[in-house]
C-alpha cells in the first residue's frame, strides 16, 4: 500500500508491504522511473518474510521536491536512504537498487556498512568500477553520454516535448513495455518532477555529490550484482570489473539478451534471484 513517510524534512510516497517487525528490504530506482519499478518484487519479499518498501525518491515524490540543483547532492540522498529505514524502525536494513539506485547502493555499503545487511545491485555498477571503465573503455562515454546531455538546461524540455516523446523513447528502445512506460510517465511528464530527476546528474557533475566515484572504497557486505547483457548504458568492461571492488561474499548474476531496465524485462527472474540470495545472509 502506498503510505507518506516522513523523512530528513521530507515527505516520501513509498510503497509499504510486508510485517513492519521484519527485515527491511529498502528498493531505490533509478531513473527515470520511480518505485512502481520494484512491482513485482514487493509482494513475493512480503511473502517470503520481509518488509519491502518502495519509495519514490528525492525529487520523484510531491513532499520532496527542493528547487534547488544543490539539494539533490549525492551524500543527501544517500543520508534519505539511511533515515528512511531509521523512521520506518530499522537501523540494519537490505538494499536493493537499480540505476541511481544502485549507485546509491553501492555509497550506502562502501561508507555505511554497519547498516547493510546486505547489497543487491541492478544494472550499476561499483562507482570505481564505472570510473576505471571511463578510463579504459571507449564505449563506455558513448553509452553514458546522456550524462553531459543532461547538464543542458533545455534537457527537460526537449525529453518533454512532442509528449515525452525523447523520454518515452529512452524506455522504448530498451524493452519497457508501454503500459509501464505510461506509469512512469504518470510521475515525471511533470516539469518540476522531472527537472529535480535530473539534478541528480547535474548535483553529481557540479561537485554537489560530495563524494569521487574513482575514491570510493571496495564493499564489504554479501553482494549480488545482477547485469543484463543488453545493457545501453553500462558495458562488461564496467560490469565485470565490478569484482575488483567486492571484498565481501559476491555473485554476478548476467541476464542474456536483457537490457538496461532489468526489472521491467525480467521482474520475475529478479524476484528469483533476490529471494534466493537474500535467504542465504
Amino acid at each position: 500500500m502506498t503510505e507518506q513517510i516522513a523523512a530528513n524534512g521530507l515527505t516520501f510516497d513509498a510503497e509499504v508491504v510486508g510485517d513492519r517487525d521484519a527485515p527491511l528490504v529498502l528498493m531505490l530506482h533509478g531513473f527515470p522511473q520511480t518505485g512502481y519499478s520494484w512491482r513485482h518484487q514487493l509482494q513475493p519479499l512480503a511473502a517470503g518474510g520481509y518488509l519491502a518498501v518502495a519509495p519514490n525518491q528525492r525529487g520523484y515524490s510531491r513532499g520532496a521536491q527542493p528547487l534547488d540543483e544543490a539539494s539533490y547532492a549525492t551524500r543527501l540522498l544517500v543520508e534519505d536512504a539511511l533515515e528512511l529505514a531509521r523512521v520506518l524502525g530499522h537501523e540494519r536494513f537490505h538494499v536493493v537498487g537499480h540505476d541511481w539506485g544502485g549507485q546509491l547502493s553501492w555509497l550506502l555499503a562502501a561508507y555505511h556498512p554497519e547498516r547493510i545487511r546486505s547489497l543487491t545491485v541492478l544494472s550499476r555498477p561499483h562507482p570505481a568500477a564505472f570510473a576505471a571503465a571511463f578510463r579504459s573503455d571507449p564505449q563506455q562515454a558513448i553509452r553514458s553520454k546522456h550524462h553531459k546531455a543532461f547538464q543542458n538546461a533545455e534537457t527537460v524540455g526537449l525529453l518533454l516535448e512532442n509528449g515525452a516523446a525523447r523520454l518515452r523513447r529512452s524506455l522504448v528502445d530498451q524493452g519497457v513495455p508501454a503500459a509501464d512506460i505510461d506509469a512512469y510517465l504518470s510521475v515525471l511528464a511533470d516539469p518540476v518532477t522531472l527537472e529535480a530527476a535530473v539534478n541528480w546528474y547535474r548535483a553529481a557533475a557540479s561537485g554537489e555529490s560530495g563524494l569521487a566515484a574513482a575514491d570510493v572504497p571496495a564493499v564489504t557486505v554479501p553482494t549480488l550484482y545482477i547485469w543484463g547483457d543488453a545493457d545501453a548504458s553500462v558495458g562488461e568492461t564496467a560490469a565485470r570489473g565490478t569484482a575488483d571492488f567486492v571484498t565481501g561474499r559476491y555473485r554476478l548474476e548476467v541476464l542474456p539478451g536483457v537490457g538496461h531496465f532489468v526489472t521491467d524485462e525480467a521482474g520475475d527472474k529478479v524476484t528469483e534471484l533476490l529471494l534466493d540470495f537474500l535467504s542465504a545472509q
